[in-house]
């Protein structure tokens, strides 16, 4: 039997374990990308773990999440984090030079290596035939220094393309296809790799529009084979000597399958608050007060071309707010010399930084009340910084159809013909905002920047030999990190995690830090009770470190997303999982919870785990690796590597 394209990257980059799907393995990563969100505390752990080498064949750090500098801090993390990549040999992306994925897409991906993200739309690279995987940064920290990644070995589904997309149809409408159907829970440790006639037929950006929001169906990562659209791209970006052809065999056997036939797709939505929540743009007419293009999703070079030939020579209704945030500097370079820039502006658009931007809720808010039509990947309540702002997602051919009418509605019914655009055979070529690395004299020389909003980096204590504590907080179904830890205005303070966790869980209940900071002082633990996929959305590990820094011990929980789950170890903080419904709704906020022995239990590698909510036992799951109990019993994977060094 043969291997698919998924088992044939991991095998080669097998260093722990054996390859039996379903069991933890450990694999070598060649690349490594951290945004400036995240990767301040990466490169603080790096540093407290005693690190001084880069081990990857590349690593690099991109600034384009809080590139709005109000205050020091940003500016500060900004300098540090320069200031580190020239101390260690890390490239570094300067501010405005573009969005993380898209950056890595043009100029660093390569078909058959791995790459690890701090970000949780690192799958992006899997457009260019990579196993490229979201993680926390304590874990991309590791393996920066050459540490294995570990995980589940994952099944594989194949997703078979056929036919052709029809006008006004594009590869977000794949992906939000995918959604509909797997829809955002219960594909934890699934790789989707795809294949067939219509695969073959997408360009490299299309595909990676694709892999990057199918980090929205919770799966380990999503892939292409490399053949002739990758060498396409790989060319016009100067680099054909990375391209390698790379694909499934024809025997392999996969663990299921989906079938697509493009020819049958229309244009898609995701209405609020999920982007799983899929409905035909025929089915919506809904008056729009803003439009905004970009994001990691879809703001390519052929993207924003499509927008600009939708607009040209029209005028944005008065009552429509309508920004475009290119992906790179590269794109916003090439619509600046071919003339697409000034359509956009003569049209109405706000030209804003190639950066992450009204994405994560930093600019670019919704008036209140408001329906704002995006392109980016995720629209949970409160995320775009206006509460009760209503925003859909939708292709950007959908986005400019709903900027030019004002309304969001079918562009099928737009009488304008559809703009075929081309991705170009030549991109424009400038990586003067990419700092490379520095020789090892000149790294020797380099002084660390640490500004004044850099706090010390928190850590835990080795496991207690049983939990003593207060159900502190009870939350419902499909709680994201943007729930547990708020970015927006609030990121700016990620190196200062003290402060920071002063807004755990601030759209749910306020009250929470005060209340687990008082459990913590009397010495109890603090313990967090949800319901399903606890923890979906972005990979950001403050969602687990700011609440172990408040005295969280355990989350208990219906089910909880991958890489919160592997951040909730990574921080010495058990991640339960109940039976059913029925055990959910027996447990109210403020229960005494006693789980005795639990370090015995971790130690013997029990899998039921009996605790008492005020005296009534139920029995919680414990699902780990060995590995994940030594790091548990440790107090987290830093403590964990600095004992096995």
């Amino acid at each position: 039997m043969g291997y698919t394209l998924t088992e044939k990257i991991l095998r080669s980059h097998l260093v722990e374990g054996d390859y039996r799907k379903g069991e933890e393995i450990g694999i070598r990563i060649d690349q490594t990308l951290t945004q400036d969100a995240t990767g301040t505390m990466a490169y603080l752990q790096f540093e407290s773990m005693g690190l001084t080498n880069i081990e990857t064949e590349l690593s690099a750090s991109y600034v384009d999440h809080n590139t709005v500098q109000v205050g020091f801090e940003n500016a500060d993390d900004h300098r540090y984090l320069q200031s580190v990549a020239e101390a260690f040999g890390i490239y570094y992306s300067r501010p405005g030079n573009g969005i993380c994925h898209q950056v890595h897409l043009e100029r660093f991906g390569q078909p058959g290596v791995t790459l690890l993200g701090s970000d949780s739309h690192t799958p992006t690279g899997g457009g260019l035939g990579m196993i490229a995987i979201g993680a926390g940064g304590l874990d991309v920290a590791v393996a920066i220094g050459g540490g294995a990644y570990n995980l589940t070995c994952p099944r594989v589904t194949k997703v078979n393309l056929e036919g052709d997309l029809p006008d006004w149809v594009s590869a977000k409408d794949v992906v939000l296809k995918i959604l509909s159907q797997l829809t955002t829970k219960g594909n934890v440790n699934t790789v989707l790799e795809y294949g067939g006639d219509g695969a073959k037929k997408l360009t490299v950006p299309e595909r990676a529009t694709i892999t990057n929001m199918g980090a929205e169906t919770g799966v380990t990562t999503s892939i292409f084979p490399s053949d002739e659209q990758t060498a396409k791209f790989l060319a016009a970006q100067g680099r054909s000597d990375h391209w390698k052809p790379l694909s499934a065999d024809d025997d392999a056997e996969y663990d299921s399958s989906i079938d697509i036939d493009l020819s049958e797709l229309e244009p898609l939505a995701a209405a609020p608050h999920s982007p799983g929540n899929v409905v035909p743009v025929r089915d919506l007419d809904i008056a729009v007060d803003q439009v905004m293009i970009g994001s990691c999703t879809n703001s390519s070079y052929v993207d924003l071309m499509t927008v600009a030939e939708m607009v040209k020579g029209r005028t944005l209704p008065p009552h429509v707010s309508f920004g475009i945030a290119p992906g790179s500097r590269q794109v916003l370079r090439m619509i600046a010399r071919n003339g697409a820039l000034d359509q956009l502006l003569s049209f109405g658009a706000r030209i804003l930084e190639s950066a992450c931007g009204f994405c994560i809720g930093n600019s670019m808010s919704p008036p209140s009340a408001s329906a704002s039509i995006r392109t980016s990947n995720r629209n949970f309540e409160g995320r775009s910084g206006t509460k009760d702002a209503k925003v859909y997602l939708t292709s950007p051919a959908v986005a400019a159809a709903a900027a030019i009418s004002g309304r969001l509605f079918d562009p099928r019914d737009l009488e304008i013909p559809y703009p075929r655009v081309e991705m170009p055979y030549q991109f424009e070529i400038d990586d003067s905002m990419i700092i490379a690395p520095l020789s090892p004299v000149e790294r020797s020389k380099v002084r660390i920047i640490r500004g004044p909003n850099i706090g010390e980096l928190p850590r835990n204590t080795p496991m207690p030999n049983d939990i003593n504590g207060v159900v502190t907080i009870k939350v419902g179904n499909y709680v994201t990190t943007d729930h547990i830890m708020p970015a927006g205005s609030r990121l700016k303070y990620r190196s200062n995690v003290p402060k920071y966790a002063q807004f755990v869980f601030e759209p749910i209940d306020e009250e929470f830090p005060d209340r687990a900071t008082k459990i913590r002082d009397k010495g109890l633990h603090n313990v967090i009770v949800a319901g399903l996929s606890y923890g979906q959305g972005s990979s950001r590990e403050h969602a687990a470190l700011c609440p172990m820094y408040l005295g969280v011990r355990a989350v208990v929980a219906r089910s909880i997303e991958r890489i919160h789950a592997a951040n909730l170890i990574n921080f010495g903080i058990i991640p339960f999982a109940l039976a059913s419904d029925q055990e959910y709704d027996s447990i109210s906020q403020g229960l005494n919870l006693t789980i005795p022995r639990i370090r015995q239990a971790l130690e013997k590698g029990e899998s039921l785990i009996p605790a008492f909510f005020d005296g009534s036992k139920i029995d919680l799951r414990l699902e780990l690796s060995g590995r994940q109990r030594a790091i548990l019993l440790a107090g987290g994977l830093l403590p964990y590597t600095v004992e096995k060094r």
